[in-house]
């Protein structure tokens, strides 16, 4: 028998797939049967259709047949073919009660523990001595969902913070550090505010030629391996990793030291890349520069696009150091599938990228290196979000603004809870409305930042969601109280169509969490989410728990509840947002 906690498109695939092979031979039977949600019944069977081109037959003659064939005993109510060829599924209500206890017995919520694979992801990469902008508010947040799921599905995910730690800013930046010292008030800006160390730092580089000087001289000392020079890079990419743990924290991302693997990471590795490219024959020169020129990359004037792995100046780029990250991410971390959470720009830059390491053979075909494309976030006006002067918009700004927003909705409705308890509140709704209104938005789209939006209480937000786990939670605590809790191992036990949508719904968590992992999309759990916080306030206002008199109904309620809250609070969690206590 099938495991009746499998959900139930697994199920009914697994049983249509054997009534193909049954009705027309084993050739069939991993036809894909098609099976949906219906508004005429719980699911819908649309393999006729496809079926009926290849049989050479009507779709409701290959449907009666599939009809006769399929066994769904225990399953579903007898079916009908309607419709030019559909076949309308209602499951059994003992079948659903089944697979909701074995649900509400099961860890993991149904979650299936998939093949391990190696994925690193790349994302977040902020600059050192510069502060984070709302542009990398997404690459942060749809990163960390990603992880999080993917870690939850059974794979080794490597987080990959690419920040940029190299390059010829260093040189004014150590010179301006050491004009102040290490330990000075200008040195711990690069904690606080590492916008105002850069801009001080050049805008000496832009007034003094002095200055300048030495800046360019300690370039060449930077990238010559100078031991005092690099010990200096050293201090103030430390200095930059404060700050960055700051926003990190506030955000309740996973991103930890460990997970840093700079531009600088690669440095050493540059020179081979490009001698290697060469001697393949995949790099030549082209106007002093040294290019790649994958197929099918093509100019607005028609030509070849270049890849310039070198510059004409000897230097290095982005492509040099993207191509070392990948075959250092294929050869030492054994990856099988590398995912980039940058923004949708670079798209050609990293076709490209991937191009050249696929013909020079450090990307293997086996490994599938995948572009999560990261769109803009606007303002109110459909421009990039930016401050009144133009400048990008401070990230911790920014979230500390959504921090006091929600503290003052907090304040407003619930006045009785303790200045701790309303700061606590305020700190996960305020975070966790920012970082749902970008998960909750397809990952390639561009968005409207608006803080009133986000941190209502009604509509497709984190508030609401929040508040839904908040209110199972109270009453959960009310029968605890009253000394009517269900014990853990009450049965669930469908006595209305609300009860029976709900345990439906929830089902259906353990494949969404599989599509969000295959196909990189948090917003599909966020859409599951709000359907199911959806689903429990219908069953909340057509169920009543408190008041229902027959013990064993409000027992089976009770675990229903208890079963939605799990699975509301456990996806949350893989998108990175808490759930408090109470609201």
């Amino acid at each position: 028998m099938l495991d009746a906690m499998t959900a139930p498109e697994q199920v009914l695939t697994a049983r249509f797939q054997s009534a193909f092979a049954r009705a027309f031979g084993e050739e069939f039977a991993g036809a894909d049967p098609i099976i949906r949600p219906s508004q005429f019944a719980d699911f819908q069977c649309n393999a006729a259709m496809g079926l009926a081109k290849r049989l050479g037959q009507s779709p409701r003659q290959v449907a009666a047949q599939i009809l006769e064939a399929v066994d769904l005993d225990g399953i579903a109510e007898p079916m009908e073919v309607s419709g030019p060829g559909f076949l309308n599924i209602k499951l059994t209500a003992n079948w659903i009660e089944s697979a909701a206890n074995e649900l509400a017995a099961d860890a993991l919520l149904g979650v299936a523990k998939e093949e391990p694979l190696t994925v690193p992801i790349d994302y977040s990469a902020p600059n050192v001595a510069k502060e984070m902008h709302v542009g990398h508010l997404r690459t942060t947040v749809v990163g960390d969902a990603l992880a999080r799921t993917l870690e939850h599905l059974g794979h080794n995910v490597i987080r990959q913070n690419h920040i940029g730690d190299w390059g010829t800013p260093f040189g004014m930046l150590i010179e301006h550090l050491l004009e102040f010292g290490t330990d000075s008030e200008a040195a711990d800006l690069l904690r606080t505010n590492p916008n105002e160390f850069y801009q001080a730092a050049r805008a000496k580089f832009d007034a003094s030629e002095d200055f300048a000087d030495r800046a360019r001289a300690r370039v060449v000392l930077l990238q010559g391996g100078d031991a005092e020079t690099l010990e200096l890079w050293g201090r103030i990419r430390d200095l930059s990793k404060d700050y960055f743990r700051r926003i990190y924290a506030l955000l309740n991302v996973t991103l930890t030291d460990d997970d840093l693997a700079g531009e600088s990471t690669y440095n050493e590795a540059l020179p081979k890349v490009c001698s290697d490219l060469e001697a393949a024959g995949l790099a030549r020169e082209s106007d002093g520069a040294l290019c790649t020129f994958p197929e099918g990359f093509k100019g607005r004037d028609d030509k070849p696009l270049p890849l310039i792995v070198r510059k004409s100046g000897g230097g290095y780029g982005y492509a040099t150091t993207d191509l070392a990250a990948v075959r250092y991410r294929v050869s030492e971390l054994h990856a099988n599938r590398i995912i980039y959470v940058i923004g949708a720009p670079q798209e050609i830059h990293l076709a490209m990228v991937f191009a050249t390491a696929r013909d020079a053979g450090w990307l293997p075909a086996e490994v599938e290196p995948v572009h999560v494309k990261i769109g803009n976030v606007l303002g109110e006006d459909g421009k990039i979000l930016r401050t009144r002067s133009g400048a990008p918009l401070r990230l911790m700004s920014l979230l500390q603004e959504a921090v006091a927003h929600a503290r003052r909705v907090v304040d407003e409705l619930r006045p009785d809870l303790s200045e701790e308890e309303r700061d606590a509140v305020a700190q996960d709704v305020g975070i966790g409305a920012v970082k749902y209104a970008d998960l909750s938005t397809s990952h390639d789209a561009e968005y409207v930042f608006d803080l009133e939006r986000m941190l209502a209480l009604q509509g497709n937000t984190a508030p609401y969601l929040q508040y839904a786990v908040a209110r199972i939670r109270s009453i959960l605590r009310k029968a605890d109280a009253a000394g009517i809790a269900a014990p853990a191992d009450a049965q669930i036990r469908l006595s209305n169509d609300a009860e029976r949508a709900l345990a439906l719904q929830l089902l259906q968590f353990g494949p969404t969490v599989a599509q969000v992992g295959q196909l990189l999309e948090p917003h599909r759990l966020c859409a599951y989410l709000f359907q199911t916080a959806q689903a429990f306030t219908a069953f909340y206002e057509a169920s009543p728990i408190m008041k229902e008199a027959d013990e064993s109904v409000r027992a089976s309620r009770l675990a229903l509840a208890r079963l939605t809250e799990r699975v509301l609070v456990q996806g949350l969690a893989l998108l990175g947002v808490n759930a408090p206590q109470q609201m």
